[in-house]
């Protein structure tokens, strides 16, 4: 067992599929297979169920996943504690944020950063944006982008890089949904909602349905990520309360079929933020990005 058997095996702990892995992580499969069949042989157990089309993890594997979570963490901080600082810090930092982010906030952030300290290998993940806090909190990410939830964990530490409003958004092309909602007055309880599944954009629009006394909204799908509403709302299924920076940065193609409504009142915009573990503040590469913030 070593250090880049771990990585790997912590890779594929998240993708599932030892293709997408084997790619991300610049192996070949039938290598990445054989060191996987390694660390199960030095373990003595099986740590992934295997067939055709899926990769699941045993219980052991579940175990094994903790343990490489930690010792790599470790491994990292002993790197910075050997004076890894100033212009020649090296290493890995993993950040998480929506895709819309990564092209609206992480940019500049990024360029400050890789300026002051080039040796540092980013790793980003994209996915929904309010899953950023918790991606932190178990040690999968080591920042996050995140929309600042109403109870923020005691233990994360937020620093705010915006505030993102948002929009009401309607299919533009002609159809039942842009018919009932372009009348005067809509009829918002007849009118299909696609809704994000969580998130400080979710607890807004459940306060704009409370002002707008709609007490059981016709929802037509509940949706993981806001670039997929965007997307759905174009089709026709219905409309969207989003962030307008996702609407902003969607592509043209998409953005040409939405309508935005703004002739109602909306609701606050919300914080955006960069979010971490508190107790990481002080590791060096953490450290180093949460100055430059």
């Amino acid at each position: 067992m070593d250090i880049r058997d771990l990585k790997l095996f912590l890779h594929l702990t998240e993708s599932r599929h030892f293709g997408r892995t084997a790619k991300a992580m610049h192996v070949s499969p039938s290598t990445l297979s054989r060191q996987i069949q390694r660390l199960e042989e030095s373990i003595g157990q099986p740590l992934f169920l295997r067939d055709n089309r899926t990769v699941q993890l045993t219980d052991a594997g579940e175990q094994v996943r903790g343990f490489a979570q930690h010792t790599l963490l470790q491994y990292q901080q002993l790197r910075h504690a050997l004076g890894q600082k100033g212009p020649t810090l090296t290493g890995e930092l993993r950040l998480f944020c929506s895709v819309t982010a990564a092209y609206s906030h992480l940019p500049p952030i990024l360029d400050r950063f890789r300026a002051r300290y080039p040796l540092v290998e980013i790793k980003l993940t994209t996915g929904d944006a309010a899953d950023a806090v918790q991606k932190v909190q178990s040690n999968e990410a080591d920042l996050g982008i995140a929309g600042r939830p109403e109870s923020l964990p005691s233990s994360i530490g937020f620093t705010k890089i915006g505030e993102i409003p948002l929009v009401l958004i309607a299919p533009a092309l002609p159809g039942t949904v842009r018919s009932q909602a372009s009348e005067p007055q809509p009829d918002w309880s007849q009118i299909p909602f696609i809704l994000p599944e969580h998130g400080p954009a979710r607890r807004r629009i459940d306060l704009w349905f409370r002002r707008h006394h709609i007490t059981n909204p016709q929802i037509y799908a509940t949706v993981s990520g806001h670039e997929a509403i965007v997307s759905m709302v174009a089709l026709g299924c219905g409309i969207a309360l989003i962030p307008d920076v996702v609407l902003d940065n969607s592509p043209e193609p998409v953005r040409s079929r939405i309508s935005v409504l703004d002739h109602i009142s909306l609701v606050a915009p919300f914080e955006l933020g960069v979010c971490v573990q508190k107790k990481r503040l002080s590791e060096t590469l953490i450290e180093a990005f949460w100055g430059l913030l």
